[in-house]
C-alpha cells in the first residue's frame, strides 16, 4: 500500500517549518542524531587541534577524550542505524525476499561510502580517513542485521577478546611501504581502523539500536552496560597492558607472556583489549545519555549538534575538503612547513567548525536532508522499494542519512 506524501511547501517559511519538524518526526530518535553529531565534532577536535593525551587525574587534559573514541563512537553508530532499520523491516516483512530487501540498499550505501573514502584519500590530508573502513563495516553489517541478539553478543565478545591479538600480529610487521602493496591494502580496507576488530563495535551498535527502541528501561540497561565495559577497559585491563608497554616497550616477542599482557593496553588507536572494552563502553554510554537528553528540552539546546548528526556524511566530508583546499592555497603548508603541524598552527578548528556547522544548519532549514545523504539515498533507494508505512516511518533513524 503506497504511503501518502506531504505536499511541497509553497513558501520559505513553510519549508523551514517543515524541515524543523523533520528532525522531530515520530519515527526519529533525537538522541541518535545528537550522538552522531558529537562523534563528528569529536573528530573535528581530534583532527584540527593539538590535543594533549588524556589523563583522568588532570582535568586540563580531558579534551583528549576525543582521541580514538570519536571514531569508535562513529563506528558504533553505524551498527545503531543497522539495528534500528533492521528492526523496522523485520517487524513487517519475513522470509528470504525480505532479507534481500534489507541487505541490498545497505550494501549499495556501503560501497558508495567506501568509494567516497578512497576519493577523500586523494586530497592527501594528513589524517586517517575513516570512510573506507566505515563502508566495509557497513557492508559486513548488512549480513549481521538479521542475526539474533545472542549471536551478536557472542560475536562482539569474541571479537573484543581475540581480534586485538590478530591485529597486533599483523601490525607487528611494521608500517606498509609507501606506494607498495601494503599501503594499497591499508587504504582500500581502511586498516587504520581494522575491520576484523571494529566489527565488535558494529555488533554492539546493532544491539544498542534494538535496545533504545524499547524505551527508558532498555536504554538505562545500555547505559549501565556501557559504563561497566568502560570500567573494565580503563581500570582493569588497560592499566595492565600500559604498565607492560611502559616497562618493556611495544616490540616484544610474539606469544611471550609480556606480549600477551601488552595487548591489554587501552591508549587510543592501540587496538588493545582495554581500548576495545573501554572505548566501546564509552560509546554505548554516550549513546544512552544522548538518547535520554533527546527526550528532554536539552534536545533544543543541542539542536545545532543534532543538525550535524542528521547529515554526518556531508559534515565529515566537508571538513576534509575544506582542509585540503586550505592547504593547497596556503603558501608553505605541505611543502616548507610540515603538512599537519603547519596546518594546525593556522588555528583551523573554529573557522572550519563554525563554517561547516552554519552551512549544515542553513541546508537543513532550506533543503532538509544533507546533500551527500541525498545522493547516496537516491543511488541506493532503487535497490528495494519498501512501501509499508511502518518501514517508511523508520527510515529517518539512520540509513536514509547516508550512514
Amino acid at each position: 500500500m503506497p504511503t501518502s506524501t506531504a505536499s511541497p511547501p509553497r513558501s520559505m517559511s513553510q519549508r523551514v517549518k517543515q524541515n524543523v519538524a523533520r528532525l522531530e518526526s515520530p519515527g526519529r530518535i533525537p538522541g541518535v542524531d545528537l550522538a552522531r553529531g558529537l562523534a563528528v565534532l569529536g573528530m573535528y577536535v581530534a583532527h584540527l587541534t593539538v590535543v594533549t593525551p588524556l589523563e583522568w587525574s588532570r582535568p586540563e587534559t580531558w579534551l583528549g577524550v576525543v582521541e580514538g573514541r570519536s571514531a569508535i563512537l562513529f563506528a558504533t553508530l553505524a551498527g545503531v542505524s543497522l539495528g534500528l532499520i533492521g528492526s523496522s523491516i523485520r517487524s513487517v516483512a519475513n522470509g528470504q525476499d525480505a532479507t534481500r530487501a534489507r541487505r541490498s540498499p545497505i550494501m549499495i550505501r556501503a560501497v558508495l561510502i567506501w568509494a567516497l573514502g578512497l576519493l577523500l584519500l586523494s586530497l592527501e590530508v594528513p589524517v586517517f580517513v575513516v570512510l573506507p573502513a566505515y563502508g566495509l563495516l557497513l557492508l559486513i553489517g548488512a549480513f549481521m542485521v538479521s542475526w539474533s541478539t545472542r549471536a551478536l553478543v557472542i560475536t562482539a565478545a569474541l571479537t573484543a577478546a581475540v581480534a586485538p591479538y590478530i591485529v597486533t600480529m599483523i601490525d607487528g610487521a611494521g608500517p606498509p611501504e609507501r606506494g607498495g602493496a601494503g599501503e594499497f591494502f591499508a587504504d582500500v580496507f581502511g586498516w587504520n581502523y581494522p575491520f576484523v576488530l571494529w566489527l565488535a563495535f558494529v555488533a554492539a551498535g546493532i544491539i544498542a539500536g534494538r535496545l533504545i527502541r524499547g524505551g527508558a528501561g532498555p536504554t538505562a540497561l545500555l547505559l549501565g552496560s556501557g559504563l561497566t565495559l568502560a570500567v573494565l577497559g580503563y581500570a582493569v585491563f588497560g592499566p595492565v597492558g600500559n604498565q607492560v608497554v611502559d616497562r618493556y616497550g611495544a616490540d616484544l616477542p610474539t606469544g611471550s607472556t609480556p606480549w600477551l599482557l601488552s595487548v591489554f593496553r587501552d591508549d587510543p588507536h592501540s587496538h588493545g583489549v582495554g581500548e576495545v572494552l573501554g572505548s566501546g563502553g564509552f560509546a554505548l554510554a554516550v549513546l544512552a545519555l544522548s538518547v535520554f537528553a533527546g527526550t528532554t528540552a536539552l534536545r533544543w539546546v543541542f539542536w545545532p549538534v543534532r543538525v550535524i548528526g542528521s547529515m554526518p556524511l556531508t559534515a565529515y566530508t566537508a571538513h576534509l575538503v575544506v582542509w585540503g583546499i586550505w592547504i593547497m592555497v596556503t603558501p608553505g603548508v605541505g611543502s616548507d612547513i610540515h603538512r599537519l603541524h603547519g596546518f594546525l598552527a593556522l588555528d583551523p578548528f573554529w573557522p572550519i567548525t563554525l563554517g561547516v556547522t552554519a552551512g549544515c544548519i542553513v541546508w537543513a532549514l532550506v533543503w532538509g536532508k544533507g546533500p551527500l545523504e541525498r545522493i547516496v539515498h537516491a543511488l541506493s533507494s532503487g535497490a528495494a522499494e519498501w512501501n509499508e508505512p511502518d518501514i517508511q516511518n523508520q527510515r529517518g533513524h539512520g540509513l536514509e542519512r547516508g550512514l
